[in-house]
């Protein structure tokens, strides 16, 4: 396959190249720091940035969403929203 954009210069604000499914977890840490998190089924979201040592609630999050934030873990504590797919 031709990918004309493969030498492009990559930032924070490029779109997504590779995605993976995410299982909230109180213990476990992603694999691979998120760019983005697709929101597949709203609610709550309870996240730990990567600069953060604190999780924070996102309340209502709604179906569909992207939100840019670059995240270390998904806490299964408190986080109602499903189908969540890290984006990179």
């Amino acid at each position: 396959m031709f990918d004309k954009w493969k030498k492009a210069t990559k930032t924070i604000d490029s779109v997504a190249e590779s995605a993976f499914a995410i299982t909230p977890s109180d213990a476990n840490q992603l694999a691979i720091a998120t760019r983005s998190l697709y929101i597949g089924t709203g609610g709550d979201l309870v996240v730990q940035l990567v600069e953060d040592a604190a999780p924070i609630t996102f309340i209502n999050v709604i179906s569909g969403s992207v939100l840019p934030i670059r995240v270390q873990k998904v806490l299964s504590t408190g986080t109602t929203a499903t189908d969540l797919i890290g984006l990179n």
